[in-house]
C-alpha cells in the first residue's frame, strides 16, 4: 500500500515534524496529508515500529525506500541537536536554507505523553519553529506558566514571535463554532444567564483510559479534569468570555470558581462481593457476567478495524500485524496481555510504569475523579466604552433578540460543567444555554434554539469535518497549518495570523489551564476560589 500522498500544494505550506506517533499524532497527520495542508517531512518516536509505520504512511512510503537521516529521529533531543547544527551551518553559509538534503522544518506537532510536553516545548522554543502542542499544555500549574514565560523570553531573543497552539480542539469543530456564533454574535437567546455543559466520558472508556490506562494516577499524569476535560473548560471560557472578534475586546473573566468531585465508582468499596479476592478479569469467578470484564470489552473489538485502531492498539500495539497472521493468533496474544497482573508484593514503581488492561476495575491503583462538577461564576462587569462587536445591532433589534442594556452582555452568569464516567455516550458532549430571551439545547450533532417570544424552536445540524472531536481535530490542524502558511508567505504578521486562524494566544491558552488548576484547588480544599486573588497569588496574566 502506498502512503497517503500529498502532491502539489502551496509552496508556502509548512514542513512539519511530528514528535510522538500515538493516536493523536495520526489524528493530525492524516488530514494534513489528505487535505494537502502541509508536508509531513520528519518523525521523532522512540519505539522503532511505531516510528517506521508513521514514516512509511506519511513520509517515505511503503515501497521499501529507506528514510533519510533528517526524516526520522529516535529522541526529540536528537532532533534538537540536529536542528541546532543545521541552523548553525545555514548561518555560516555552509549550506542553503532550501537545500533538499539539509532542509529543515517550519513547524512541529508535539504529541508525546502529557508529562513530557513541558520538556519538549521548552527545548523547541529557541529554534524559532511554530509549535502545536497536544492538550494539556502541561500537567502542573508551574509548568504551564514556565512554558508561557519560556516562549515569551525566546521570542524576545529571536526578535520575532512564532505561532503557538494547543490541542483545545473543541474550539474548532463546526458544531461549536456555530454554537458560539449563535450565542456571542447573533445573540439568539439574548444575554446568557447560565450554561450547563456535560462531558459523558463513557462507561468502558473511563475504565480503559482512567482506571486501567495511562491517565489513572495523578502522580504519573495529572487530575482527570486536566487530562480529560481541560478542553471543556476552555470551551466554556471561549464561549463566554474570550474576545468576540479578531480585533478583540476586553474579556469578561469569571470571579469565582468552585468544584466538587471524587473517585466515586471505580474503587474497592464498590467491588461485587462475588468477585472475591480476584484481581484480574481472566481469573475472576464472575468474569462472564461482569459489565467491566476486560475479555468481554476487548475481544469483540478484534473484527472491527476502528476498534483495532483504538483502543486495542493501546492494549497490544502490534495488534494489526497479528490480525494479518490470523484472528486466532491476535486473540491469543490479546488474552495473554489481559492475563498479566501484579500482586501486593509488586513494587509500586513497577506497577505505575505501565497499564494493566486486564486488571479488575475495583482493584486498580487509580485515584483520579470519575465524577466532578465545576461551577464558574461571573459578576457584573459593564464594558466601559463602545459596544462590543455585534452589541449595537442586537440592541437595536428590540426585546425579541435581547436588548443588552447597560451591561453590554457582561452581566452576572454562571457555567456548570459536569464530567461523568458511567454514560452511554462516549465523549459526545451535551448542554444547555439559558438566555434572557430563549434557550439553546445542544448535543454533539444538533443545536436547537427556542425563542420565548415566538414559542418556536429552530434546529441546526452543522457539518462534521473528519471524525475526532466532532471534526475539531481536523479543523484545528487545518487552521494551524493555514496560520503558518500565511506567515511563511508574508501575508500576515504572526500575531494577526495567530488570532485570525487559531483565535487565541499563549496568554489565553494558559488562562484556560489556570481555571482547571483553580478548580482543583477548590475541590481539594473545599473552598471557593476568588479568581483575581488566585491570579495575584500565581503572579501571571
Amino acid at each position: 500500500m502506498d502512503p497517503i500522498s500529498a502532491p502539489t500544494m502551496d509552496p508556502h505550506a509548512p514542513r512539519i515534524l511530528f514528535i510522538g506517533t500515538g493516536a493523536q499524532g495520526h489524528a493530525y497527520a492524516e488530514p494534513i496529508t489528505r487535505l494537502r495542508l502541509g508536508w509531513v517531512v520528519a518523525v521523532c518516536e522512540p519505539i522503532a515500529w511505531k516510528r517506521g509505520y508513521f514514516g512509511r504512511r506519511y513520509i517515505w512510503g511503503f515501497d521499501g525506500t529507506a528514510p533519510l537521516p533528517h526524516e526520522e529521529f529516535e529522541d526529540y533531543k536528537d532532533f534538537i541537536e540536529y536542528e541546532k547544527k543545521r541552523q548553525g551551518r545555514v548561518k555560516a553559509g555552509e549550506i542553503q536554507e532550501g537545500d533538499h538534503e539539509f532542509r529543515g522544518v517550519d513547524a512541529v506537532f508535539v504529541c508525546v505523553l502529557d508529562e513530557l510536553h513541558v520538556h519538549v516545548v521548552k527545548a523547541l522554543a529557541p529554534l524559532g519553529l511554530h509549535i502545536m502542542c497536544e492538550k494539556p499544555l502541561a500537567t502542573s500549574l508551574h509548568d504551564c506558566i514556565d512554558i508561557q514565560q519560556t516562549l515569551k523570553r525566546e521570542w524576545e531573543v529571536l526578535g520575532r514571535q512564532t505561532i503557538f497552539g494547543v490541542g483545545h480542539v473543541l474550539r474548532y469543530s463546526p458544531h461549536n463554532m456555530l454554537l458560539r456564533k449563535l450565542v456571542r454574535e447573533d445573540k439568539v437567546v439574548g444575554d446568557v444567564v447560565s450554561v450547563e455543559h456535560t462531558e459523558p466520558i463513557g462507561w468502558w472508556h473511563m475504565a480503559h483510559s482512567f482506571v486501567r490506562g495511562n491517565w489513572r494516577r495523578q502522580d504519573m499524569t495529572a487530575p482527570s479534569l486536566l487530562t480529560k476535560s481541560c478542553h471543556d473548560i476552555d470551551f466554556l471560557m471561549w464561549l463566554l468570555c474570550s474576545p468576540a472578534s479578531e480585533a478583540g475586546d476586553t474579556p469578561h473573566l469569571p470571579s469565582l470558581i468552585s468544584s466538587t468531585g471524587s473517585l466515586n465508582q471505580f474503587r474497592k468499596a464498590r467491588k461485587p462481593r462475588a468477585g472475591g479476592s480476584a484481581t484480574n478479569c481472566l481469573s475472576c469467578p464472575i468474569e462472564s457476567s461482569c459489565l467491566y470484564s476486560a475479555k468481554s470489552i476487548y475481544v469483540p473489538m478484534l473484527p472491527d478495524p476502528d476498534g483495532r485502531e483504538w483502543p486495542l492498539k493501546s492494549v497490544v500495539p502490534d495488534i494489526e500485524d497479528l490480525e494479518a497472521l490470523g484472528r486466532d493468533i491476535a486473540a491469543k496474544r490479546l488474552l495473554k496481555v489481559l492475563a498479566e497482573d501484579y500482586t501486593s508484593e509488586t513494587p509500586d514503581s513497577e506497577v505505575k510504569q505501565r497499564s494493566w488492561y486486564g486488571r479488575c476495575v475495583w482493584e486498580c491503583d487509580n485515584d483520579v475523579c470519575d465524577d466532578q462538577v465545576v461551577t464558574l461564576t461571573w459578576e457584573d462587569d459593564p464594558f466601559s466604552g463602545v459596544n462590543a462587536p455585534g452589541e449595537a445591532k442586537n440592541a437595536a433589534s428590540g426585546a425579541t433578540t435581547g436588548d443588552v442594556g447597560g451591561l453590554n452582555g457582561r452581566g452576572t452568569k454562571t457555567a456548570i460543567f459536569h464530567m461523568i464516567a458511567p454514560t452511554e455516550k462516549i465523549c459526545e458532549r451535551r448542554g444547555r444555554v439559558y438566555g434572557t430571551t430563549g434557550e439553546i439545547t445542544y448535543d454533539s450533532k444538533t443545536i436547537s434554539v427556542h425563542s420565548f417570544a415566538t414559542g418556536k424552536s429552530v434546529s441546526y445540524t452543522p457539518g462534521v469535518a473528519g471524525e475526532g472531536h466532532g471534526g475539531g481535530d481536523e479543523s484545528m490542524a487545518e487552521k494551524f497549518c493555514q496560520s503558518v502558511q500565511a506567515v511563511n508567505a508574508g501575508q500576515m504578521a504572526v500575531k494577526v495570523a495567530q488570532r485570525h486562524f487559531l483565535g487565541c494566544d499563549i496568554d489565553e491558552i494558559v488562562r484556560s489551564h489556570l481555571v482547571v488548576f483553580a478548580a482543583e484547588i477548590a475541590r481539594k480544599g473545599r473552598v471557593v476560589v476568588d479568581w483575581q486573588r488566585f491570579l495575584e497569588d500565581v503572579a501571571v496574566i
